[in-house]
Formats: structure tokens, sequence, C-alpha cells
């Protein structure tokens, strides 16, 4: 399967071989986050020698470190773990979540000295060399959640440069914010192309363990035929949504994300997806312009995190930004017209507002936490939508179903 990334690479490389169990040494050097309110963490560089600036944004995971780096949504933004000790199980080619790592810079409490696992391909400080990211270690984290909290998303520069203080505050506050910017044409793929046309990367697996050796091994599940043609936007799109898509026996034909609609239309497709990606939803005109004209042809539509907030767009409603975003595994959604509470993955720091939304719009899904819109759907056409991820990668699977949804809204128009 080749994909036309954005780098023209097929992919990336991992070291082969054998992988030795501790992180790449490097030099201890010194490492500063600032932030644009004057703010300034001190502690440990690891990763690549680098500076770079972006929104800090905090993320409650308790793992999956590695998904959190390959998500395309992050781009822009500098990312701080609250989990405190990261890198333990090391980096593996099957749990990237895309062609590259997107993150600006990682904060993290404290780096593994080791890496345990036999999946481990490559060590985590090696991986952010490899992509030009700079991490930090050994800062209060809890400290930076908290102010993040209080005062909202902040603007920042990571360095493992010899970057004073004064002057890192200064880039901070140089940067400006995330509203108004347009990331997605630095991550979309370029070209279209159809996922997986071999099923050779979307089967279900699990482990077990050889009764010989006593090590483990993957045992992988038989995929469903592909009998349903779909077309997926693809803003920033995480490989977990593709797979969930073909083991519900969708064939995925990925277009890039400035797509126009009749160019879609003329895939003849039982249904098109909007994906997840990063920025302002707000600064991406052009494309609700197309997503418009696709609701207004009335083919099925199925959209989560930026696809849900484009489709609020189209729909006649605002978007706005929150204060500190939503980002971890445990955010609760209550499904009103079923009761149900779903423990969701989000990765968002905007959202719809409902207020424009026209009466042929209904509001299904909220956040229990803040009451944000978590879910829409069209009284008339076939088209949903979420806030959140329920492909997760990483995450609770509490959503999953949503995929299967797709299918049956697709299914019962013959």
């Amino acid at each position: 399967m080749r994909l036309n990334c954005p780098s023209a690479k097929t992919g990336r490389a991992f070291s082969q071989g054998h992988f030795e169990n501790t992180q790449q040494a490097t030099p201890r050097m010194k490492a500063l986050l600032a932030l644009e309110d004057g703010t300034v963490f001190h502690g440990t560089g690891f990763g690549a020698t680098a500076t770079s600036a972006g929104e800090v944004c905090f993320n409650t995971s308790l793992t999956g470190y590695q998904e959190i780096l390959t998500d395309p949504s992050y781009r822009g933004q500098i990312v701080s773990l609250t989990y405190p000790l990261i890198g333990n199980y090391g980096v593996n080619r099957q749990d990237a979540e895309s062609w590259r790592a997107h993150v600006a810079g990682l904060v993290i409490r404290e780096l593994s000295p080791k890496v345990s696992n036999w999946r481990a391909e490559q060590d985590l400080s090696s991986y952010l060399v490899e992509y030009g990211i700079p991490g930090i270690q050994g800062i209060d984290t809890r400290a930076l959640t908290r102010r993040l909290r209080v005062r909202g998303s902040l603007a920042g520069v990571l360095s493992t440069e010899s970057l004073e203080p004064g002057e890192a505050v200064e880039r901070a506050r140089a940067w400006g914010s995330m509203a108004g910017r347009d990331y997605v044409s630095e991550v979309t793929h370029r070209e279209p192309f159809l996922w997986d046309e071999q099923d050779v990367e979307s089967a279900e697996f699990s482990l077990a363990r050889d009764h010989h050796t006593a090590s483990p091994r993957e045992v992988r599940r038989p995929l469903p035929p592909a009998d349903i043609p779909i077309v997926a936007y693809d803003f920033g799109m995480k490989y977990n949504i593709l797979r969930r898509l073909r083991q519900k026996g969708f064939k995925v034909q990925v277009v890039p994300a400035d797509t126009r609609a009749e160019d879609v239309l003329k895939y003849r497709p039982a249904g098109v997806f909007l994906s997840n990606g990063p920025g302002d939803p707000a600064a991406l005109p052009g494309i609700v312009r197309e997503i418009k004209a696709l609701v207004d042809s009335g083919i099925p539509i199925f959209g989560i995190c930026l696809g849900h907030q484009l489709l609020g767009l189209a729909f006649g409603a605002d978007t706005f930004k929150l204060k500190f975003g939503h980002r971890g595994g445990n955010q609760p959604v209550k499904d009103y017209e079923t009761g149900r509470v779903e423990i969701t993955s989000q990765n968002h720091g905007f959202a719809v507002s409902p207020d424009l939304l026209p009466d042929t719009v209904v509001v299904n899904r909220r956040n229990l936490n803040d009451q944000t819109v978590e879910g829409m759907r069209h009284r008339t056409k076939p088209i949903f939508c979420v806030q959140y991820h329920p492909e997760a990668a990483p995450g609770p699977h509490d959503s999953t179903p949503l995929f299967g949804e797709f299918r049956s809204l697709i299914e019962s128009r013959g």
C-alpha cells in the first residue's frame, strides 16, 4: 500500500535488527518551556536539539504517547502528558496513527530510562530526534496543567538549545493563538488513495501465548468483504479510523482535504466520511462550502472531531475556542436519545455553538463536564456526527459501534 503523504514518503523507516532496551544515550542538555504569561519551567532536554513554538495543551491519557505524537490533530501544539512516567514501552511501527510525528514539542515529568516491551522497535527520544521534535522532562507537569486550566490555553516555546528565558517568553507571545490557523493543508495527504487494498493493515488483532515458547504472538481476525464504497476526506485522519471503517466492510477511497464535492461524487460512493484534523475550523471556508454541497446532495455523511465542527459550520452554526480543550480518554458524553453515557477519547480545542443551528438539526449528545455539543443528527437527511473519537487509539471502546451505525444508515437507504 503506497501512501501519498505530504513528505512524498511511503511511511517511516524504523531501525532494524537488535534493539537496545535503554533510551538513546545523549548528553544531558538543559531545556526550558516558556509561556506567553511569563512563566518559565526549567528541566532536562531529550529528543531533538531544537526550539519550537506552539499552543501548550495537556493530555490526561495514561497510555498511548506514540498515538498522541502521530495524531495530526496536534499539529502546532506543544503537548504535556499528565501521566508521570513516559517512554517505558518504546515505539513501534504498528502504533503510528499517521505518516509522521506532528506535535511541536513534548513535555513530561520523567522519561523512563529503560524500554521494556517485546513490540518495541525504537526508543522515544531517538524517535523525536528523527522528526526534529524537542522534549523536556523534569518539570512539574501538575503545576503546568493547573496553570492552563486556570488561565486557559497559552502559547509557549520549548527549547533544548541555549535560549534565554526572556527571549523565549517574547517568542511565545509573538506566536499568537491557534484561532484562525489552518493546519489541515500541512497534514492532509496530497493525492487520493485507496486504503489497504491488500487487506494487510486493517485486521483487528489480539495477543496470545505460544504454548511451546511462552512468547506472545498476534492473532488476527478475518476481515469482512469490502462491499460498501465510501469516500473519506482526510483533514488529518488517524489510521485507526481507516482500520475501523474497513473492519465494518467499507471500501475506503481517501481524498485530500481540498477535494471538490463534485469530484467526490464522481467516485459514486454510498457515503462520505469527514475526518478529524488540526487547527481552527472557521479558517476553512472553502472546505465548508464543499461539505455544504454534499449535505445538499443528500448523500449519507458521518463526521468526527473536526469533521463534526465543519458540518456544524455547513449547517449554519458557529464554532468557538474552548478555554483549554478536551484531550484524553476519560470524557463522559451522554446520548440524549438513548440515555446512554459513553466514556470517550477526545482531542479538540474548538466546539460547535448550537445557537444558530436550524430546526432540522438536533443536538443529541453533550459533554457531561461542561455541556458542550458532542453530537448532532440531521432530522431529514442521513447525516450524523460526533465531536469525539470512536476509533480511540488510545482510549475506551464505548463508541466503536458508531462505525456500524454508519453502515446501517447507508444500508437502510437500499
